[in-house]
Order: structure tokens, then C-alpha cells, then sequence
């Protein structure tokens, strides 16, 4: 059995798509839009066959995005090694993404940071 895909409802599809095409190596499908319930999704893939969904429509709302929030908190990206993790880091906070954590190594031996990706949403870099 393997993970298919991971849903993430957004406001800003095409900026949302975007970010993850240019810092993360995304290749995005066309879009689907059903004119009926005004949803419009984008499937995007990476390299070793994960895939994350982008969806938007218009009746959607924001809770807010606590860190200790019950539920899904983050998706995680592992990028090859710690300098991979520090130039990309680097790379988020110089085009004005705010880094919330890191880079660090945790207690269980992970080198990581995390950001705040396209609006708000937590976004883990591992080595």
C-alpha cells in the first residue's frame, strides 16, 4: 500500500501552484475546474511519485492555523542533505517567506527547518 496524495484546500490556486513548482520541483497537471460547485484543483507531482492535490472554491474558510492544532500540521519535503536544507531555507527567507523553525537538528536526530509556505501553511525541509 502507498500514500496516493495529500488534499490542501488554498485561496490562491495559481500562487499556491506556483510555490510549489519553483522551490520544490513540482510538475502540475491542467486544471480541473466543475463549474457546478466552482471547484478547481491542481494535482501536483514530484520526483518520486508523491503528489499533493491544490484545491480552491469560493465557499471555503480559514479557521486559522495554530501549531497545536489537532489534525494535519505540516507537509514535509526531504531534499537530499543539510546544505540542501540550508541554501533552500535560506533561499524561502530571502524571497520573504517567514521561517518558523530552524534550521536545527531535533532530539530524534533530524536536521530540518520549517516555513510558512503559501498562506500560512507549515512546510517541513529534511535532509
Amino acid at each position: 500500500m502507498k500514500l496516493d496524495h495529500i488534499a490542501v484546500y488554498v485561496k490562491d490556486l495559481e500562487s499556491a501552484r506556483d510555490f510549489f513548482i519553483r522551490y520544490f520541483g513540482a510538475t502540475a497537471n491542467s486544471l480541473y475546474h466543475n463549474p457546478r460547485t466552482e471547484l478547481q484543483t491542481y494535482f501536483l507531482s514530484f520526483g518520486n511519485g508523491a503528489r499533493l492535490e491544490l484545491m480552491s472554491r469560493p465557499d471555503t474558510t480559514d479557521e486559522g492555523k495554530h501549531p497545536l492544532r489537532e489534525g494535519y500540521v505540516h507537509i514535509s519535503f526531504s531534499v537530499g542533505g543539510k546544505e540542501q536544507v540550508d541554501r533552500l531555507t535560506e533561499r524561502l527567507r530571502a524571497d520573504g517567506y517567514r521561517v518558523a523553525d530552524g534550521p536545527r537538528t531535533t532530539g530524534d536526530g533530524y536536521y530540518e527547518s520549517c516555513i510558512e509556505g503559501p498562506e500560512g501553511n507549515l512546510i517541513e525541509i529534511s535532509e
